[in-house]
Parts: structure tokens; C-alpha cells; sequence
């Protein structure tokens, strides 16, 4: 059984038991976490796909940490012109447990 999930502007494929990194969550460690916008159950007998979200379908987790993901260097450059700029980005991330998938019905 797995589902597709959307957080943080991005789609997941997730499963009960997985360990997924999302965008930063506004949630304290430990606390339990449920993402609403389900786009696809996938069980043992069946597929259900949502139109845009599958109506009454959950996904219920655990916050197990947050941090800092690896620095992505940004360089621009204009030949001929001495211009060149050089800039970190390091993007914060959840890690979040997923613990239960709920479908109704």
C-alpha cells in the first residue's frame, strides 16, 4: 500500500514505515504531523486516484528531525565585464515518519 502526497509544492510517493525529507514543516520534534492533500491510494485491490485529491484520504506521520540539506552554490558571471557573484543556498527540511495511511470507505 502507498500513497502520493503533496507538501511543500512537491509530490511523494510514500508508504507506512518510510522516512521521507519534505520541505520545513512549522511543527515541534516529536509531534505528530497529517498531510491532507492526497493525490493517489494505491491498495492491495485497488487504485484510487483524486480529481485533484482523493476525497477523505489522510496520511499520518511523526516529525523525527529538522535541518539544513548541503550547500548549492550560485555563481553568475559576465564575461568581458569583471562581474562575478558567488552565492551559497542550504534548504531546510523535515524528516518526517510516516506511521499510517487512511483511506475512507
Amino acid at each position: 500500500m502507498y500513497a502520493v502526497i503533496m507538501t511543500g509544492g512537491k509530490q511523494y510517493r510514500v508508504s507506512e514505515g518510510d522516512v521521507v525529507e519534505v520541505e520545513k514543516l512549522d511543527a515541534e520534534l516529536g509531534a505528530p504531523v497529517e498531510f491532507k492533500d492526497v493525490l493517489l491510494v494505491r491498495t492491495d485491490d485497488r487504485t484510487l486516484i483524486g480529481q485533484p485529491l482523493v476525497p477523505g484520504a489522510s496520511v499520518q506521520g511523526v516529525l523525527q528531525s529538522q535541518g539544513k540539506a548541503g550547500t548549492v552554490l550560485v555563481f553568475k558571471y559576465k564575461k568581458k565585464k569583471q562581474y562575478r557573484r558567488t552565492r551559497g543556498h542550504r534548504q531546510q527540511y523535515s524528516k518526517v515518519r510516516i506511521d499510517k495511511i487512511n483511506v475512507a470507505g
